[in-house]
Order: structure tokens, then sequence, then C-alpha cells
């Protein structure tokens, strides 16, 4: 086994492949990966796959992307886009089956584990009498009851077992931590646990221990949700005569109102938003919404071609998905499936909230505002500061500032930090950055948008986007084709093409030919040319005649600028949407005198 100075910080991430990286898990690598910098040690990252049922290989390549694109690279760990490798791996659980059973056969042999022979079917009608008998669970060791003479004739009919750990003795157990202080745990609470399960995989209990003690972990930072298996971990640390590591036990992360920030969140406002399109839907209306769901043909390829690739990390490695009995278990609340609750989501056009990294990165946030927000939850700098960059969260760091209560996630916090990043970039980092996001999210703005429009447009929204995803909602109609604009059915867009006289609309069947006219079409040469009509016809309210022609071109009240907007649309797009707006006339005119 290799060996490192034991003076060395060495700190590790180790997560479950079984789902996109939830930003507390963010969290937490972000606080490991800055405490070993701090402290010029190395950062670690392992694959917890002992689940097999529920780990994929597209989960793990996720996360790893995820942690790649907030900044944080590991110096040990599965190699993955340039980096990783070390002297410690496999990197993977599964692949270190070996090293699980070597200490599995030592425990064994000296008494402090043993095999048990019971079924799933035995082990659910003991907890269910214990239930009846309202009193809690717990093993009652008859395994070790089993003669040797029983014990290998079952291992050699090929009786399925598990292996349990043996609790030492009924004395509290201690643990010290950094956040925590000492944390008292009652063995009662305790059974002799699982270490090693019956398809020969180690529980995640028993593999992190081994994991960082072969890896020479110093110091392990997780969340608080594992405050109460550290206790396990320090029974199997001592049996097996390991070192302990220190813990610091990071506080839980909760939304504002006080709920704990659950990917189930993501479920809960896609049925909200299904429920609300549903609630005056026929019977048979509901049928054809649910197969219209799955004729995407579920199948990578037309996903792509759905413009359903935002979330294309939800389906990697899946020929088909869903069915309408799938939805509907869905929707009933059998199931929280982050697949179909993006896929009612997109078809409704609803946000879900953000949850995992993947969800900030598709809306648009910066890496760098995530990262740095992320860190102020249960961390604190000191005098005041909020803003920051990695170097300043490596040279400050430690664990004597992390805060013992839980943080409370504010996404309009979030939003606010990343809209003053936005506002600090020079316009060429900000076409740059949006360019690369369009190329990912929304490849059609880079497919429909000449390099010079798409210029304009990055130029003309910079100073309206909280997120680059901002740019991408405000900006759709101008890759819409000229007859697929739809007007908004709202009161300030029937006032601003009804009222007055002259009207809106007299105004744009007006102005409609000066500007198909107009040969050199650039915002300084339309500019002229619409001031000129409006002081000429408008008593100089540009407005009046401003606002109609934004509502004939985009469909609503907002939009950048006038001028860069006309500019960039093109002439020929502007003349096309006055004359089909013009051709709606009579439909607002009675809607308004409706």
């Amino acid at each position: 086994m290799s060996q490192t100075n034991p003076t060395i910080v060495r700190t590790r991430f180790a997560p479950s492949p079984s789902g996109p990286l939830h930003v507390g898990g963010a969290r937490t690598a972000l606080f490991c990966w800055a405490y070993a910098k701090a402290h010029d040690g190395s950062f670690i990252l392992r694959i917890e796959d002992t689940d097999q049922k529920r780990s994929s290989d597209a989960a793990c390549q996720a996360l790893m992307h995820d942690l790649r694109w907030l900044g944080i690279d590991w110096d040990e760990g599965p190699e993955f886009d340039g980096i990783g490798g070390g002297d410690f791996g496999p990197y993977f659980c599964s692949k270190r089956l070996d090293i699980y059973h070597k200490y599995i056969d030592q425990l064994i042999d000296e008494g402090k584990a043993y095999r048990a022979f019971e079924t799933p079917q035995e082990l659910d009608a003991a907890r269910s009498d214990a239930k009846r008998q309202k009193h809690n669970y717990r093993y009652d060791r008859s395994a070790l009851k089993l003669d040797q003479a029983t014990i290998q004739a079952y291992l050699d009919e090929g009786r399925p077992y598990v292996v349990r750990f043996t609790l030492p003795n009924d004395e509290p157990i201690l643990v010290r931590d950094e956040v925590r202080g000492e944390v008292t745990v009652d063995p009662k609470e305790m059974d002799d646990f699982v270490i090693l399960k019956a398809d020969g995989y180690p529980t995640y209990h028993f593999a992190v221990v081994i994991d960082d003690e072969s890896m020479n972990i110093t110091h392990i930072i997780r969340g608080q949700e594992h405050l109460n298996n550290t206790a396990k971990h320090v029974l199997l640390q001592d049996a097996l005569g390991f070192r302990r590591p220190v813990f610091a036990h990071l506080s839980l992360i909760f939304n504002p109102d006080g709920s704990k920030m659950s990917k189930r969140e993501k479920a809960k406002a896609a049925r909200k938003a299904a429920s609300a399109f549903l609630q005056s839907k026929p019977t048979e209306d509901v049928e054809a919404w649910l197969s219209h769901l799955t004729s995407f043909d579920m199948k990578i390829g037309d996903l792509v071609r759905n413009s359903q690739q935002r979330h294309l990390h939800l389906y990697q490695e899946v020929e088909h998905l869903f069915s309408p009995t799938d939805f509907r278990s869905f929707l009933d609340g059998d199931t929280d499936e982050p697949g179909i609750a993006h896929l009612i989501a997109d078809d409704l056009g609803v946000d879900l909230p953000e949850i995992d990294v993947q969800d900030f990165r598709v809306s648009g946030f910066l890496p760098q505002v995530l990262v740095n927000y992320l860190a102020l939850l249960g961390w604190s700098p000191g005098n005041d500061v909020e803003k920051f960059d990695h170097a300043f969260l490596i040279e400050h760091f430690d664990l004597d500032r992390i805060i013992k209560s839980h943080a409370k996630f504010d996404r309009d916090k979030l939003l606010a930090f990343n809209l003053d990043a936005i506002q600090a970039m020079s316009p060429k980092q900000f076409h740059d950055l949006w360019y690369a996001h369009c190329r990912e999210y929304h490849p059609k703005f880079v497919e429909k948008l000449s390099p010079e429009r798409f210029d304009m447009l990055a130029a003309a929204n910079q100073s309206r986007s909280k997120t680059l995803d901002d740019t991408v909602k405000s900006s759709q109609f101008f890759i819409m084709a000229d007859d697929a604009i739809e007007y908004e059915q709202t009161k300030a867009v029937r006032k601003a093409l009804c009222n007055g006289d002259p009207s809106g609309y007299d105004h744009l069947a007006a102005i409609k030919p000066l500007l198909a006219d107009l040969t050199d079409w650039t915002k300084d040469a339309i500019e002229p040319v619409v001031d000129k009509y409006s002081q000429e016809h408008a008593n100089g309210k540009l407005g009046k005649v401003a606002q109609p022609l934004r509502i004939a071109v985009s469909g609503s009240t907002v939009s950048p600028a006038i001028f860069e907007t006309l500019a960039i649309l093109g002439r020929e797009a502007v003349v096309n949407r006055i004359t089909r707006c013009l051709a709606n006339r009579q439909q607002f005119l009675d809607t308004s005198n409706a």
C-alpha cells in the first residue's frame, strides 16, 4: 500500500454516481478542495459506486463534468479531461472489491464480524413484529448461534448471506467533530450493521472506512446528514486498528422558507404546472397530452431534435424512457422521476427550481458566481466580505470559520450576484460566454443568426441580463419565423395598438413604407427615420411609434432598444411582421371594444 507523509492534508469527495450533482454535494466538494489547497495538500475524488443498481457511468461523467465547470479539479481520482490518476487507485469502489474482502475476512477471523443468512422476507417479518410491539427493531444476532458446520453447509450450497459487524460493547461512542464538538452516540440506537451485502459489494459504511485509510485521508469534510453514520465508521476504524481522521460535518442547506432543498422540489413544481394545465381538460385531452409527451420517442437523438438537449444528462444510456403509465404514476405522486419532471416543464414552458449544479449551468449562472455563493453557505470569510474568487477562498478557508447553523439558499441573492458579475464584464467577455451558452444549450441562435446579427444581439442584451439564459428567453422572437409571432393579449398591447388618434395601427401603416424603402438598414440609419416620423406625426413622442413597432415585430411590449431590435431583425422581417400585425388589426379592435 502506498504511503504519504501523515502531516500532509489529504481530503476527499466521495459522491455516489446515481444522479446529477446536487448543490449540497458541490458545496462539500468545494470545502474539501479549498481546505486541501489552503494547506498545500491534495484533494481526492473517489466514486462510491457500491449501489450497482443506482450507479451509472453517465451520472459519473456528468458529476465530473460539473466539478470541472465549477473549477474544482482533483489531484487524484478518475482520469477525466486531462486530470486524475494517482498512486492510490483504483478510485472506484466497484474496482476495489479484493481490498474490501481482505478486511472482511480479517474481521470474521478475529470474531468482529459474522455471516448472517436470513432472507429479506425473514427480516421484514422481524421488523413488522417489532413495530407491532411498538419498539425499534434491532437485529437479534441469531446468526451467531449457528455452529461452524451449519455455516459451512450453507456456504457449500451457495446460500446468500450478508456480513454484519459485531458491536463491541454498550459503551457510549464518542466522536470528535471540528464543527459540532464532541458528539456522543448511544449504542442502543444501533445494531450489528451490515458491512457486506449479499451481492458481494460492501456497504457504504465499510467501503468508506477502508478507502479513507488506504488512501491516507486526513480530513473528512462532509454534510451533517452523515454525522450519525460516523459512529459506525469510528467503530470500524477502531476494530481494524485504523487511525481516526479529523471529522468536520457541515450544516444542512434549506430554502428560505425552512424547507429542505430537495430534488423532490422539481417533481412538485412539474406536477403543479401539469395540474393547472389539465384542470379544465376533458379526459380525452388528458390522454392526448400524455400521448404527445411520449411521442418524442424517448431516444437520445429524438430528444435532441425536439430541443430537449438542455437536460440530456438525465437521459444518458437510455434507449426508451417513459410510457403514458409512467407519466400517470408521476402525476399521481407515486414517483418523482426527474426526467419526466423536465419533459413536462419543457412542454408547458415552465421553469423548475434549480437544485443540481447542471440546473444552474443550464439556467445561465456563471461558475465563479455559483462557487462564490456556495462558499458562503456555512462558511464566513469575516469582515463582511461577500464577493470573492477561487484564489481568495483558498487563501482564507479554514475549518474554524465554518458556521454551525443551517444555511439558507437564497436564489434571489445568487441572482443578484450573477447580475453584478455580468454587468462587470467587457462586451467581448459577455459575447463569448453567451455564444458558448447558446452553442451548448440553444443552438438555434447560433444556426439562425448571422455572426453580425448575433454580435448585435449580445451587445443589446448585456445590460438587461441577470443570467445568460435571460437573453435567450427575451430574444426568442429574433429566431422565429415571421408568421409564427403571437401577440400577447394584454391590456398594454391593446392600448399601444388601438388607442389614440392616430392609433398605434395608424402609425404602423404609415411608417411601414418608410422602412421598406430604407436601403441602409443599420441602427444609425433607422433611428432618424423613426425620429422624424415621430416629430411630424406623434407630437415628438417616440413611444407612440416605438411601442407599436416593438409589438409588431416581437409580439410583446418588451424587447431590447427599438432601433437595435429593428436592425438585428433585418428589413424584410420587420416589414413582414408589420404587415402581419396590420392584418390582425380588426381582431384586436374587436377585443379592445369588447
